[in-house]
């Protein structure tokens, strides 16, 4: 195949967005667009080198994946190993744990499914995971797995009839994408079905290509390149992904790929020095500014400042290019001693990913993150209780989402209703003598009547995974509670879920019948909150149940996780305030009790974040069980007090 600086060129316009969007550079709102970038390039490259060796009949599958693990294995395998002794040395225990987890993944390449699995309410901050752009690899060795196999099945019918079949796969993915980010958004941006496509069109136009040659069009190549910068600056992190978006930076992809040949406008551009000099390192670019961004953001007690992520991104082309010049090269090349032959290829890639995964599964085990951490008291827990589980009537359990418990069997009946704030209530709970006490938990589902959660991926209504959160209401209102209980993390619905001072893509807001467009989201949010709290009371106080009203413990996501479990004490001036306006509401409810648990944690200026040898929080807003037991206590003394 011939030799197209342009492409190397190409490559630039999609590493460099990629590595700045993920450093905060708010004008880059659309650089991950580079990754589909980068899809589109793959299958063009390799499609063009499987047409070429099939049509010559010389194509055999083991020299392709030959070539595939020279190529994407010794920088990669440096990179991880480079990455588990800082791991070792800064990641708190649960981050290490995870790290371990993708070790295994990520040479098996699976680490799209790990990270899709990962996704989640409870899942550790993204941007601290060294490993997580690792899913990108994984969709591309998974198409790369399959996609030979089927040229090659494909190839008995002809090329006609193979490039239709391609193109046919392209839509039905594209489609699936459409589908995927209105209903499961996660499993849409990590999963290769949804992914497929960007890498059929490049494949489409190596198929073009091989029959018509390279066309050329100042126009057509120059509205590609625009097409790609429009999606870099205009999209941003709310902007569905992949999509019919999508369509934008893959289809100017195309075009450059297409009609961009030697002495065009576009491929003088892309030509220059420092484009192709970029590109020639940008693998290895792209593995490296992860690890540098993580790291920089776990050991740092505040946010990194965006000139320190400038001076990562330096160090990230720097090692780059060493990377490049003394790893990638040198393995690349068939006829240098290293590894000169296909049966050394594939004898020193099974014995990396095996001591690879080896360090994955003994960082996995529980002993490993106790005994390189050492500090274990802050690790300490009290046991969580085994009561059994009991079904939610009514409405189908997900396991790991909805939680259910009963204790008793007469007198009077208490509810405790609430999101993943009741979660730790439902593990640490025990019988009150003459009551009968239900508590039904279901993370990021407010326990509110009437309302929506809006997140801004799209609507997810009344959290129907499992039931609509009238079902929950009508079911504790035919219990004839004498109590119900209301915990959540009510600053959630208030503000949206921000990590570290940024707004997180899954932001849980809430609307319902009565909201208005001229209202942003989070003002929408409040207002919701506000209505609903009130008509909740209401409902239920209207079947004569006294209503209580937990307030959530301290919110701890202005600090890091290492900063949370370092600090046993925290500055209360800045809790104060990202609450007030949860407090606002809930001290003006009419009829009903509020139970403070920020008292009891915090006393003056003062909070704290341990207690007699133990954590009070599992992560930066839900409490440990030692903490959620002395919850426990607190709402105990209320129940048995309003007796």
């Amino acid at each position: 195949m011939q030799y197209r600086r342009e492409i190397d060129g190409l490559r630039t316009i999609a590493v460099m967005p990629v590595i700045l969007f993920h450093a905060n550079f708010q004008i880059f709102g659309g650089g991950y667009s580079g990754v589909d970038i980068f899809f589109v390039i793959s299958g063009y490259l390799i499609t063009s080198l499987i047409l070429a060796d099939i049509e010559k009949g010389r194509f055999s599958i083991a020299r392709f994946y030959e070539r595939r693990a020279r190529r994407i294995l010794p920088a990669l395998s440096v990179v991880m190993l480079s990455c588990v002794p800082l791991a070792w040395l800064w990641m708190l225990p649960r981050q290490f744990v995870e790290f371990s987890h993708s070790l295994i993944a990520v040479p098996l390449f699976v680490s799209n499914i790990l990270f899709w699995r990962e996704t989640g309410y409870f899942e550790a901050a993204s941007e601290e995971k060294p490993l997580l752009h690792t899913w990108s690899l994984a969709v591309e060795e998974q198409y790369y797995l399959l996609f030979p196999l089927l040229m090659v099945l494909m190839w008995r019918f002809g090329r006609r009839r193979s490039f239709y079949v391609v193109l046919a796969l392209a839509a039905l993915s594209l489609l699936l994408s459409e589908w995927g980010w209105r209903n499961k958004p996660a499993a849409n941006f990590f999963l290769a079905p949804t992914r497929v496509w960007e890498l059929l069109a490049g494949s489409l136009c190596a198929f073009i290509q091989s029959s018509r040659g390279q066309w050329r069009g100042n126009i057509p190549s120059m509205a590609g390149l625009g097409a790609i910068v429009f999606g870099i600056l205009v999209y941003d992190e709310h902007t569905p992904f992949p999509s019919l978006y999508a369509v934008v930076p893959v289809l100017g992809t195309v075009l450059i790929i297409l009609f961009a040949a030697p002495g065009t406008w576009a491929a003088r551009l892309l030509s220059l020095k420092p484009m192709v000099a970029i590109g020639l390192i940008s693998y290895s670019a792209y593995l490296w500014h992860q690890p540098l961004f993580a790291f920089a953001r776990i050991l740092s007690p505040q946010v990194p400042s965006q000139g320190v992520m400038l001076g990562l991104a330096g160090l990230t082309l720097g090692l780059a290019w060493l990377s490049w010049r003394y790893v990638e090269q040198p393995f690349r090349d068939r006829h240098a001693p290293v590894l000169a032959t296909q049966r050394a290829v594939f004898v020193a890639s099974g014995a990396v990913t095996g001591l690879i995964i080896a360090l994955g599964v003994l960082g996995s085990t529980i002993a490993v993150p106790k005994i390189l951490w050492n500090t274990p008291d802050l690790l300490t827990d009290v046991p969580a209780q085994n009561a059994p589980y009991a079904a939610c009537p009514g409405f189908e359990v997900v396991q790991g989402n909805t939680q259910c418990r009963m204790y008793g069997t007469g007198g009077a009946t208490v509810v405790i209703w609430g999101d993943s704030h009741a979660m730790p209530l439902v593990r640490m709970m025990s019988e009150i003598e003459d009551t009968r006490l239900y508590v039904i938990a279901h993370h990021g589902c407010p326990p509110l009547i009437g309302v929506r959660r809006r997140d801004t991926l799209g609507d997810i209504a009344n959290c129907t995974e499992v039931g609509s959160l009238n079902s929950y209401a009508a079911y504790i209102r035919n219990l004839g509670p004498d109590t119900v209980v209301l915990t959540g993390r009510w600053s959630l619905y208030a503000k949206g879920w921000w990590k570290r001072g940024v707004l997180q893509a899954e932001t849980h807001f809430i609307t319902d019948t009565q909201n208005t467009s001229m209202l942003s989201a989070q003002a929408q949010s409040q207002v919701t909150l506000h209505r609903a709290l009130i008509r909740t009371v209401q409902k239920f106080n209207d079947i004569g149940a006294e209503v209580l009203v937990i307030t959530p413990p301290a919110d701890l996501n202005h600090l890091s996780d290492r900063q949370r479990i370092l600090q046993p004490k925290i500055m209360r001036a800045p809790i104060d305030s990202w609450h007030q306006v949860e407090t606002d509401m809930l001290t003006a409810l009419p009829n009903t009790r509020l139970l403070d648990s920020k008292a009891l944690f915090c006393s003056q200026d003062i909070c704290r974040t341990r207690q007699d040898g133990y954590q009070l929080y599992s992560d930066d807003n839900h409490l440990s069980n030692y903490g959620a037991s002395l919850q426990w206590e607190m709402i105990k003394r209320a129940l048995v007090s309003s007796d």
